[in-house]
């Protein structure tokens, strides 16, 4: 079971590596194209763990377009998406 979770972790790492700069995606649209369409909470917890820079996390945000956390607080990310012309 260990080796589907961080099968899938790393899925949802390359998804969000590919977002471009401008752009944003729902925690719903990254789980479906890491291939588990109903795991966003998951994809939304692996995100909030990562520290890893080259991984774009702020820009995921909900489906309802509101922000959603990032681990380095919601106005960094809110900052970061508007410096992007993203919001």
């Amino acid at each position: 079971m260990g080796f589907l979770k961080e099968n899938f972790k790393e899925k949802v790492l390359a998804v969000v590596k590919k977002i471009p700069r401008g752009k944003v995606l729902s925690y719903k649209e990254v789980a479906k194209l890491a291939g588990k369409p109903k795991a966003f909470r998951a994809a939304g917890n692996i995100l909030n763990k990562n520290f890893d820079v080259s991984v774009p996390c702020h820009r995921v945000i909900r489906s309802d377009g509101e922000m959603g956390g990032y681990n380095r607080g919601v106005e960094k990310k809110l900052r970061l998406l508007k410096k992007e012309k993203a919001i």
